[in-house]
């Protein structure tokens, strides 16, 4: 992996400059009202710095999927409101579709030091994802001086306000840095994966093998121990030979879950799989509902039943792994945590984490839910941001918003 070593907002000097910052304000709406706002004060710290430093703060978020075209009820509008609010001063709200335009750059023109404006959802554009964004890229640089990219949930994609503006900026002669929130994701995600304090458990969960193939396959050589729950799970012990009964099984990949596991094997390094599952009759409707369960040995699970969480034996072995390490990530539950019954497996290990002496890293998505839902987020290292964007550096690949970034 490319160095981490990027330039951040403490390494340029923005007074009197237009500043362009990527957010990642896609926050849940419910009939135009923000239903949670973690995702907003997360940017606060950057949007505040630049503001302190006398810089005239342009943002911009994607917000939604955006299938339709534009629309109000995706429009960036209440999080001006709730920026405002948070921010104790004005941010001024440029609703026009187009994004950019004359509207966005009269009020870019506008601006006096410190002055925040935000800009209408970037997706709007429509050129956002496509190799058309060139055109829309350059009207965002035309805004600023210089780029801020603060938006890791985005960073894995290629797109206009995440990479491609940043090609301009440079053009210009501007400064390309990433935000707090950036910083601290590679600090914690990159390092843990590059140079760990060990022993390092790698802990992963969630339901396909084929999500996690390149993860698997990049964390066994970085690792001291790779520990798999969740419904991938099976498919594993399927490759050993057992019965699984009707638990999720990925038929493609058994002969992929073999090789892992010789590879761990050849490397010398533990791979932890259940050695007991909480089984059901059948899948609880709705998926909340109480549910009658039994536990069984992993080589010992009747034919009509279905394994949907670790079981208790495996409970201890994984928290007993966890206990003894230095550097964890976890990336995906170790069952149907949606249901409270087969939600201990996941609280069990969220609860080994929150115990340990180590460095602790969720990696997004289901895990990150899992963790707040269950009081324990303040008890992790780090709660990474972006799902799919932690997922790619948990693989070792390079991020677009981040290698976009001038080196130091």
């Amino acid at each position: 992996m490319a160095s981490l070593n990027k330039k951040s907002v403490d390494d340029i000097n923005v007074k009197g400059r237009r500043v362009l910052v990527r957010c990642d304000f896609n926050v849940p709406l419910k009939e135009g009202k923000i239903t949670d706002e973690t995702r907003i004060v997360a940017a606060l710290p950057t949007i505040k710095k630049l503001i302190n430093d006398g810089g005239k703060v342009i943002l911009c978020s994607h917000l939604g999927k955006v299938k339709n075209g534009p629309n109000e009820g995706e429009s960036l509008a209440p999080v001006a409101d709730r920026l405002s609010e948070k921010l104790g001063k004005k941010v001024t709200f440029v609703p026009d579709y187009n994004v950019t335009g004359e509207a966005a750059t009269k009020a870019v023109e506008a601006m006096k030091e410190g002055d925040v404006v935000l800009l209408q959802n970037t997706r709007f554009r429509g050129a956002e994802e496509t190799k058309n964004g060139e055109a829309f890229s350059k009207e965002l640089a035309d805004l600023a001086d210089d780029y801020v990219c603060d938006a890791f949930g985005s960073s894995h994609r290629a797109h206009a306000s995440v990479a491609g503006v940043t090609k301009f900026i440079t053009e210009k002669g501007g400064s390309n840095v990433v935000g707090y929130l950036m910083q601290k994701e590679i600090d914690f995600l990159g390092n843990a994966v590059e140079n760990p304090v060990r022993p390092f458990v790698a802990i992963l969960g969630g339901a396909k093998v084929a999500d996690k193939l390149n993860v698997i396959n990049n964390l066994l050589e970085k690792c001291d121990t790779l520990i798999i729950g969740g419904g991938m799970a099976y498919t594993f012990l399927k490759a050993k030979g057992y019965e699984i009964g009707k638990s999720m099984l990925d038929e493609s990949k058994i002969d992929y879950c073999k090789e892992m596991m010789e590879k761990a094997e050849k490397l010398g390094k533990k791979l932890l799989l259940p050695i007991d599952a909480v089984t059901i009759a059948d899948f609880p409707n709705p998926i909340d509902a109480p549910v009658d369960t039994v536990v069984y040995d992993s080589d010992k699970m009747p034919a009509d039943r279905e394994g949907c969480d670790i079981g208790p034996k495996s409970q201890k072995l994984f928290a007993d792994a966890v206990a003894s390490a230095k550097t964890v990530v976890w990336n995906g539950p170790m069952g149907v945590f949606e249901n409270p019954t087969l939600a201990a497996g996941t609280l069990a290990v969220a609860k080994a984490l929150a115990d340990a002496d180590a460095t602790t890293i969720i990696g997004g998505g289901d895990s990150a839910a899992a963790v707040n839902q269950m009081g324990y987020g303040d008890k992790m290292s780090h709660i990474s941001t972006g799902g799919g964007a932690s997922l790619e550096f948990l693989e070792g690949k390079e991020l677009p918003g981040v290698v976009a970034a001038d080196d130091k």
